[in-house]
């Protein structure tokens, strides 16, 4: 298969093996978003003056048509393409001829990549935003029909008394705070990157604007070069913006994986929920609350990885960044099944009230104790030490 920048000459087949690696398969998840650019570029193309009436047409029939396959696993991307870009303009050219071979006309591949992978950006985003505020509503209905006390802890001991509605409330406000974190990440990358070309000016009187509003962006990224710098640093954005995120995920999880053990018996997770032991008959594993714990730390390497991946380089494109593309995808899909999940297991958790109410101990209540010698008078030291020999016995 001829390659965006195939000159004419053959490369080495090990050199294209090793220089390809998976993005044939990663980029599965730019088709849609690749042909969408490039229907926006199309118009434009016509109405510089590019492209004719039918042309443009012919284009943006054969785009929807590959989009279409796509979605029904029809359209595939081998090694030989390299990427989907490569697929799409091939396919272009196989179906259109001459026609195809013009939609390349006043963009560079690294700008085709960059718009992609942002509207592809703007999409997981938005759903896991979408999901998340489900997440935090199912925490607050959750709270609301269990609002009775049980056992707060510090150092892993008994502390004071608590309560579930406020329990849960808290996770339901970490994850408020992580959407506003989400929040800055999407609005910082919703700048149009297309027409940038490889991050010099094109040739061309092209029309950024008409791109801007087709594909929905809030503004034109203008400077050139600050496209190709911006990739990697908003992909450690997004990927830190999710690690937020999947680190509440993590703390809920260790909680509930504690309060749902039998010497707690605070919440249940129903049977169907756990797996089992191929030699303990009698266990019941909250493996999927395991999992969710781990990949906060999954997510935090990704972020770590991105980061390093785009330090040292100078500015314009360099090839180190193609690495960056499968941390950022797993990411996202990451957060959007925890998330998914984590919503599932609230909406299905059992509080038992006679649990957390049969384990708040005389012990809990000594702040309480202390605090009603205070308002007697007695200061706070003074009631703190009373309350702290009668509870050692002295």
């Amino acid at each position: 298969m001829v390659k965006i920048w195939d000159k004419g000459s053959s490369i080495d087949k090990k050199i294209e093996q090793f220089t390809v690696g998976d993005d044939f398969i990663i980029d599965q998840e730019l088709v849609q978003y690749d042909c969408e650019a490039s229907i926006a570029h199309a118009k434009m193309l016509k109405k510089i003056g590019i492209l004719s009436a039918i042309e443009e047409k012919h284009l943006i029939e054969e785009l929807q048509k590959i989009s279409q396959e796509h979605k029904e696993g029809k359209f595939t991307i081998s090694i030989e393409d390299e990427d989907c870009h490569t697929a799409i303009e091939n396919r272009l050219i196989m179906s259109l001829g001459d026609t195809g071979s013009k939609i390349h006309t006043g963009r560079s591949r690294n700008d085709q990549v960059l718009v992609a992978l942002r509207l592809y950006y703007k999409s997981s985003l938005s759903e896991i935003s979408s999901i998340t505020n489900q997440c935090i509503e199912h925490l607050q209905m959750f709270g609301d029909k269990n609002n009775f006390d049980f056992p707060g802890y510090t150092h892993m001991q008994k502390a004071m008394p608590s309560n579930i509605k406020i329990w849960s409330n808290a996770f339901a406000d970490s994850l408020v705070d992580d959407l506003k974190n989400l929040k800055n990440a999407q609005h910082i990358i919703d700048q149009n990157p297309l027409g940038s070309g490889a991050g010099y000016p094109i040739p061309l009187k092209i029309d950024r604007e008409l791109t801007t509003s087709e594909l929905g962006f809030n503004k034109i990224q203008s400077n050139p070069i600050y496209c190709q710098i911006s990739r990697g640093k908003f992909e450690a954005l997004i990927v830190d913006s999710l690690s937020q995120i999947m680190l509440t995920l993590n703390r809920l999880s260790s909680d509930l994986i504690l309060f749902s053990m039998p010497q707690f018996g605070f919440f249940m997770l129903p049977e169907k929920f756990c797996t089992g032991s191929s030699i303990m008959p009698q266990k019941k594993n909250p493996d999927v609350l395991e999992l969710i714990r781990a990949n906060y730390h999954t997510v935090n390497g990704y972020g770590a990885q991105v980061k390093s991946l785009s330090a040292n380089l100078i500015s314009g494109y360099n090839r180190d960044l193609q690495l960056a593309k499968k941390p950022v995808i797993n990411s996202l899909n990451i957060a959007k099944t925890s998330l998914d999940m984590m919503t599932y297991i609230i909406t299905n958790l059992t509080a038992s009230k006679e649990n957390c109410l049969n384990d708040l101990t005389e012990d809990l209540f000594a702040t309480d104790e202390v605090y009603n010698l205070v308002k007697e008078g007695i200061p706070f030291r003074d009631a703190y030490r009373t309350i702290a020999k009668k509870l050692s016995g002295k």
